[in-house]
């Protein structure tokens, strides 16, 4: 459509909004400049209307977790291995890396609001003595393999419309933390409109669509959507390690968690910790009908929460840690196939009848894709069981729980006052 003339492209939005009763997106179009107005067009011709549709048929869907064939997943804890295998599992994972065979991915799309930070959440200081931001601690991992493996590991960053320019200036502003610039690459993840629950697209403001991130599932699009595979592929790439921005004792490229993977012949894993107790809101790993899969702390019968086995652990118990190494050929063909879309119910700000409304209660449709329904994909995957106190400490609140005090106090009980 970017060949279009103005009056093309105002022809097709007009044929288009009117076939999906969304005309009151040009409701204010001709209070609009001219760029404004292209603008405009441009956002709504990108819609895929048609789609839009059936998320917003299922958008209610709900799943009936009881009817589901679940078998639980049980992962290999780091802690069992004796030192022989664990000196076998780094030393495959390290001469993989020495031969640029993997990259490091990181998911940083989030804004630091909930935390009384303005900007990106990777530009956020959890107040170590050295007063590091979450991107420099994920660099700082990362310089550690690379001196250890005498390579480089090309970093791929996933910003978001709203921080994306932030999180690059950050990085220039640091001259990239000492980090070599060319294997430091930046990619937007893509975004997909909202609706309220009438299945109206909403507008952010007279000349804008309204749309929020597609989800963390949204990565294996946005790698392709953005020609990040093709980098890959020209640099070597054959494994993909992928972590979020938050988790402050996340190690990066680990070589035993990609030694792992290689020793068992595993086209995936992920990291796992055993949850402390029932209710954890966390999802677990499991398998649904034979295949490897994450259920919802909302979605698992209470019985199976519950249950222990033999030595007290939780049957159900190896959490979803939001960690992962994924071989590039698996990745390629999850983007090619897509994955499904779940809707969250959420209160939104948007442009409605000529002036700015802020919902008072959760009201509008977000969509997002969840990474772990990949896993359903695959015939088996491997399931590598960390210590939490030794790899987990996210910061998601801005006091108490899973907090910048908590993780600042485990990330220096880990690497000292120094680091």
């Amino acid at each position: 459509m970017n060949g279009l003339s103005f009056e093309k492209k105002l022809e097709f939005a007009r044929k288009k909004t009117a076939e999906y009763n969304q005309e009151h997106l040009l409701q204010y179009f001709d209070l609009l400049d001219d760029n404004e107005k292209e603008l405009l067009l441009d956002d709504i011709l990108n819609i895929d209307f048609q789609f839009m549709c059936s998320l917003y048929k299922n958008a209610n869907k709900e799943i009936n977790a009881k009817n589901l064939d679940l078998k639980p997943a049980v992962g290999v804890p780091k802690s069992s291995m004796n030192q022989k295998e664990l000196d076998e599992i780094y030393e495959l994972g390290l001469a993989e890396i020495s031969k640029g065979a993997l990259c490091a991915v990181t998911m940083a799309g989030g804004q630091g609001s909930r935390l009384g930070h303005k900007g990106p959440k990777g530009t956020y200081d959890i107040g170590l003595p050295s007063h590091k931001s979450l991107f420099e601690i994920q660099c700082d991992g990362l310089k550690r393999i690379s001196e250890k493996a005498k390579v480089a590991i090309p970093w791929y960053i996933m910003t978001s419309e709203t921080n994306h320019e932030e999180s690059v200036a950050f990085f220039e502003k640091n001259n990239y933390f000492g980090y070599p610039k060319k294997d430091i690459m930046f990619f937007k993840q893509s975004m997909i409109p909202v609706m309220d629950k009438q299945g109206r697209i909403l507008l952010e403001s007279p000349s804008k669509i309204l749309k929020s991130p597609n989800g963390n599932g949204g990565l294996f699009s946005s790698l392709k959507d953005k020609s990040i595979f093709s980098d890959m592929r020209k640099r070597g790439i054959k494994w993909i390690f992928i972590c979020g921005i938050d988790n402050v004792l996340v190690r990066m490229a680990d070589p035993y968690f990609l030694g792992f993977t290689i020793k068992n012949k595993y086209k995936a894993s992920a990291k796992s910790f055993l949850k402390r107790d029932a209710s954890e809101k966390a999802g677990v790993f499991c398998y649904k009908d034979g295949r490897p899969y994450v259920i919802e702390y909302t979605e698992i019968p209470k019985e199976l929460a519950e249950l222990k086995d033999e030595k007290g652990d939780y049957v159900y118990g190896d959490t979803n840690v939001l960690n992962y190494i994924f071989d590039i050929d698996v990745a390629e063909n999850i983007a090619s196939a897509g994955l499904p879309y779940h809707t969250q119910i959420k209160a939104v700000t948007a442009y409605i009848n000529g002036e700015y409304v802020e919902s008072i209660k959760p009201d509008s449709y977000k969509f997002e894709t969840f990474l772990f329904d990949s896993f359903n994909m695959l015939d088996d995957m491997g399931i590598f069981r960390i210590e939490r106190e030794e790899e987990f400490a996210p910061v998601k609140n801005k006091t108490g729980i899973d907090s910048a005090e908590s993780a600042r106090e485990m990330y220096l009980a880990v690497y000292g006052a120094e680091s």
